[in-house]
């Protein structure tokens, strides 16, 4: 008898904000999920209908500046806590306000989010090269990968809760155009993972993506377009990583 098939995987993915092409990202998660013919997405452009995700295993967002209601939230803590996987990509832990001087500001607005993620975007020095060290070497995320330097945007956040590092980098200098633009030497989560209850969160902070029509109100055409970690196998490694996990029943 031939070997039966997977049983069906239900996952949603939330795609939306600022600031970025939402459109890239979104395809190519859309395209590794597919590399499962057994799992079966939805995909959202906000956190309503979360009522979906007590039929998924697991959830995957990218976002910039968006937040869910207080009593969304709510239902995503209580989701994690009964034993649900999180796939947190790049900005989900983003709020950004444009002072009346111009400068970008992350206020602390969603304590309860930001504690359930365990960081807070705070934000971040001029796209650049950095390297990112891996110090959980014997995790199945990171198994077999060494170092590597990666041009993206460096997320500087605050540390809101208990998290478990599996990749960092260090950082000193300016974030120029924030409110919080002098940063002393401080060491950066890249990748971590966060349990709640019997839930558990993996956040990846990597994979910036800018297009040429992503800033309306701001610029008609951004001259040059951004595909930072998009560039590079190892994000995709890790994305892929971090899928096979999200489908594996516990944590």
């Amino acid at each position: 008898m031939g070997k039966q098939p997977a049983k069906r995987i239900d996952a949603h993915f939330i795609a939306a904000g600022k600031y970025h092409d939402i459109d890239y990202p979104r395809l190519e998660v859309l395209k590794m999920l597919g590399e499962h013919p057994h799992i079966r997405t939805t995909v959202a452009c906000d956190y309503s209908g979360l009522e979906r995700l007590d039929d998924c295993r697991f959830l995957i967002t990218y976002t910039c500046d968006l937040m869910p209601s207080a009593e969304q939230a709510q239902q995503l803590r209580s989701w994690l806590e009964g034993g649900g996987k999180w796939l947190a990509l790049h900005g989900t832990n983003s709020i950004l306000v444009f002072t009346e001087s111009g400068l970008v500001d992350a206020p602390d607005d969603r304590p309860d989010v930001m504690e359930m993620l365990g960081t807070q975007f705070k934000a971040h020095p001029p796209i650049g090269p950095f390297e990112v060290e891996v110090v959980s070497r014997d995790h199945e995320l990171t198994e077999g990968i060494d170092n590597f330097e990666i041009v993206d945007e460096l997320y500087l956040s605050n540390i809101t809760a208990k998290i478990d590092t599996l990749m960092q980098t260090t950082f000193e200098g300016e974030a120029t155009g924030f409110v919080a633009d002098k940063w002393d030497r401080t060491t950066v989560p890249i990748l971590y993972t966060r349990d709640i209850g019997e839930g558990r969160i993996v956040y990846n902070t990597l994979g910036h993506c800018r297009g040429h029509y992503d800033l309306p109100g701001m610029a008609d055409f951004y001259p040059h377009k951004e595909m930072c970690a998009w560039n590079y196998d190892v994000y995709y490694d890790l994305l892929r990583r971090s899928i096979v996990w999200a489908m594996r029943e516990g944590n």
